[in-house]
């Protein structure tokens, strides 16, 4: 994952269809045997597959190029050409396809299903045998086969997730992902370790739950400073949020009005989407207190102490993300779902 690339620019290119052949038949005792042109193989297709394996668009990184495999050229005895091998190009779950020039949104893998043919290979040309007629027994015309087409593309990743865990620098997002799932972040007591969205899986009763920890955020994160709009934007495909506030930090008290105010700023839909409020780091000394401010502090809010330490809070916040991936699975097929339709 050190490796994560979540941009990437490409060209890719269909094949072109090969061209017809202009053949006559030339056999013992058939010295006027007509035509026999085969057709142009058709030239390979471009396509995008969704590969669930797949976390980011690294393999991008280094190959920016995509031809698909041109038609082979038709031969005597109606012999038609062999069409193209398709370019099939893997990407992962929640990327979105945009031209490169005009910056229009082609295809977004978050919704529209897991295949896409993007650009068709030309269709290979006709043999001399197609213009055979009464008037015209030996023609000298074929068809040249249709040229494929470029396009310039760039290729965008914003993550999938039922729950993404938003907070400032060392709130602990990383060792609660830990906690819950099976994906293993880099933890340690110092801000900015994690420089890279992760995802983990947390399994409830039959169900899989995706999470997102998401890179601390700092204020002025929609303007562009610490690691900014960056990640922000991964944050727009999750369908609820847990704020994590670190309890035992000097600003707490004020940690989610600024988390609120810099999603808002970059996105007001991202506020509307279902929330917990979560104070982190309960086991340290003073917290306790804390946690009865910060509900007083939100009481319209689910609000709820956690330390993945002592495991203070952590089966009721897992029933909580059962909950919250349950209501919205009911309104809509979920992140998770998408994630697993198709393979």
């Amino acid at each position: 994952m050190e490796k994560f690339a979540d941009e990437a620019l490409i060209e890719v290119s269909s094949g072109s269809g090969g061209n017809g052949c202009v053949s006559f038949r030339r056999e013992k005792y058939v010295p006027l045997g007509g035509p026999s042109g085969g057709d142009g193989g058709r030239g390979g297709d471009v396509i995008f597959e969704v590969r669930r394996n797949l976390r980011t668009l690294a393999h991008l990184r280094y190959k920016h190029f995509f031809k698909a495999q041109n038609g082979r050229d038709g031969e005597g005895s109606q012999r038609y050409g062999r069409n193209g091998v398709d370019v099939i190009i893997p990407v992962p779950p929640g990327t979105m396809l945009r031209d490169a020039d005009t910056g229009e949104i082609i295809r977004d893998f978050g919704r529209d299903g897991t295949s896409f043919v993007f650009l068709r290979g030309g269709n290979g040309g006709w043999g001399n045998v197609h213009f055979k007629s009464s008037v015209n027994q030996a023609p000298r015309k074929a068809l040249p086969g249709k040229r494929g087409e470029m396009r310039r593309l760039r290729v965008e990743l914003r993550i999938l997730a039922d729950i993404g865990l938003v907070g400032f620098p060392n709130a602990g997002k990383s060792s609660l992902l830990d906690r819950f799932t099976n994906a293993r972040p880099k933890i340690a007591p110092y801000p900015f370790t994690t420089k890279i969205p992760n995802l983990g899986v947390l399994t409830l009763d039959d169900r899989d739950i995706i999470i997102a920890d998401i890179p601390g955020l700092i204020e002025g994160a929609s303007g562009g400073l610490g690691l900014g709009i960056r990640f922000l934007k991964h944050i727009s495909r999750t369908a609820a949020l847990a704020f994590l506030i670190d309890l035992s930090a000097d600003n707490w008290r004020g940690a989610g009005d600024i988390l609120y105010k810099e999603l808002e700023a970059f996105s007001p839909e991202l506020v509307k989407k279902p929330r917990v409020i979560l104070g982190t780091k309960t086991d340290l000394p003073g917290t306790k207190e804390r946690l009865e401010t910060l509900k007083a502090q939100y009481p319209g809010e689910q609000v709820l102490g956690i330390s993945v330490f002592s495991g203070d809070g952590i089966p009721d916040l897992a029933r909580i993300f059962g909950r919250l991936a349950d209501s919205l699975r009911e309104e809509a097929m979920s992140p998770a779902e998408a994630y697993s339709d198709g393979f």
